[in-house]
């Protein structure tokens, strides 16, 4: 119908390229225009004024001979003063673009190892912006933004570099638990030595108030029986410890002792009773395999 009156509309975001009889005549921007096709006068063809993204997937090597796919994101957009010659300049414009984003990934990442690829991925994106836009802009096309979505090396490479990481993370943990294991050494044997010198101290304190409590009650004694010397009181102090100790010993089930020939009326020469006991242990010895041993 709009043909029939010579009308046609061009849409929003959207100019129409006018030819008469086959020549470039002019650019209608969004609205109703009168066409006289009788005259000569149609529309060619149309162009987007939108934003337009094409996304290039680019197989390329590293320089440590790593193969890899880029993919370059390319947001791109005609310019309205530039219609004609986006129109008739060039006939496919995504193939073009997409053999420009080839030419330069494939010039700039092969000078990269796998790492620094992916560290200069901007780099490698405003290598590529800057020669589309040189390229692009004589052909009326204004390259917005240029992307590196993704760097995908092979399937074994990304699970060699996991396992890489990996092990460098085992290593530190390794290192990690040694020196936790080493701190707890450390502190156990800094706790040892301290309980050992405070068992020592203890054992001091009480061997001195035993001997306080010896002297004590030797000069207590001595002062309340008239006629009796420090030794008389130390050997009865001896006896009575004696006999505590057998009934200690006999008291407990599960005690095992060794008995050495003697006998507790001889406490002042218990000295003497020892080194013969130990005598007659080694002379027995000598005719048994065994000791004479007693359990209780």
């Amino acid at each position: 119908m709009g043909n029939l009156f010579c009308c046609v509309q061009v849409d929003q975001s959207t100019v129409a390229i006018k030819e008469k009889f086959g020549k470039f005549e002019d650019v209608l921007e969004p609205g109703c225009h009168f066409i006289p096709w009788c005259c000569g006068s149609r529309i060619s063809g149309h162009l987007s004024l939108r934003l337009q993204q094409l996304d290039v997937r680019c197989e390329t090597k590293t320089k440590d001979n790593v193969f890899v796919n880029v993919v370059a994101s390319v947001q791109y957009r005609t310019l309205a003063g530039k219609a004609n010659e986006a129109f008739y300049k060039l006939s496919n414009t995504r193939s073009q673009i997409q053999a420009y984003v080839f030419d330069v990934i494939r010039a700039s990442v092969p000078n990269l190892n796998l790492d620094d690829a992916f560290e200069q991925k901007n780099e490698i994106a405003k290598a590529v912006e800057d020669e589309l836009e040189k390229a692009m802009s004589a052909y009326g096309y204004e390259i917005v933004q240029t992307l590196i979505v993704d760097i995908e090396p092979d399937e074994h490479v990304k699970r060699a570099m996991n396992e890489i990481n990996a092990a460098a993370r085992l290593r530190v943990a390794a290192n990690e638990k040694a020196e936790a294991e080493k701190i707890v050494q450390i502190k156990r044997a800094e706790g040892d030595a301290e309980s050992k010198y405070l068992a020592g101290l203890g054992i001091a304190r009480q061997r001195q108030a035993i001997v306080d409590g010896l002297r004590d009650s030797v000069l207590g004694f001595s002062i309340n029986v008239p006629g009796t010397t420090a030794k008389d009181v130390l050997d009865m102090v001896l006896i009575t410890q004696y006999f505590d100790t057998m009934k200690e010993i006999g008291a407990s089930s599960k005690t095992s002792a060794v008995f050495i020939p003697h006998g507790p009326g001889a406490v002042r020469d218990i000295g003497q009773q020892i080194r013969d006991g130990l005598l007659q242990a080694s002379a027995s010895a000598q005719q048994q395999p065994n000791f004479l041993y007693g359990n209780e």
